[in-house]
């Protein structure tokens, strides 16, 4: 008999509608004339609609993506590289993105060699002798090396931002 009602209990309670509560009735406030919007069409065109006051400003320029470092001394590595930058028709933006990017991998040292990856001069090129392709004296000239990694970066990311914005996300370029 227990098992009889308990399978009748439970028949019904599959078959009957789930609980529902009753629809909350909302509240409306009434709407005055003073609350709608106009708009005038014919002539000058006008709106009478009020707000609450708020300004709108422009927003901040970005920020760069790497300082300004300005134009370097003739004679040294960052030079080279600036004329280089600027003969391939890329910005001072892009000299910045370089100069910070090559000061991470290796302070601009054409002798800059990291032991535990092999990565090797300004551009740390990995392995160094891939720097070949710009010049027998890509170990020890400073040009050459510059050469290989502009290349490089023009390959890869498009421009030195690009590589610099790799560099900030990942670690690396």
């Amino acid at each position: 008999m227990f098992a009889t009602f308990v399978t009748f209990a439970f028949l019904a309670a599959a078959l009957a509608p789930p609980y529902q509560p009753a629809p909350a009735l909302a509240e409306t406030a009434p709407v005055s004339s003073e609350d709608l919007q106009s708009l005038t069409v014919a002539g000058e065109y006008t709106n009478g609609v009020t707000r609450d006051a708020f300004s709108i400003t422009d927003p901040p320029p970005p920020p760069s993506l790497a300082p300004a470092v300005g134009v370097p001394d003739p004679g040294t590595a960052q030079a080279i590289a600036y004329e280089m930058v600027v003969a391939k028709g890329w910005g001072a933006n892009e000299f910045d993105c370089l100069v910070a990017l090559w000061n991470r991998e290796s302070h601009w040292n054409v002798y800059a060699n990291n032991p535990s990856s092999g990565a090797y001069g300004i551009p740390q090129a990995l392995p160094g002798n891939k720097m070949a392709s710009a010049g027998a004296d890509w170990a020890t000239n400073p040009a050459t090396q510059i050469t290989w990694g502009l290349g490089y970066i023009a390959g890869r990311y498009s421009t030195p931002c690009g590589a610099w914005a790799h560099s900030e996300e990942v670690g690396w370029y």
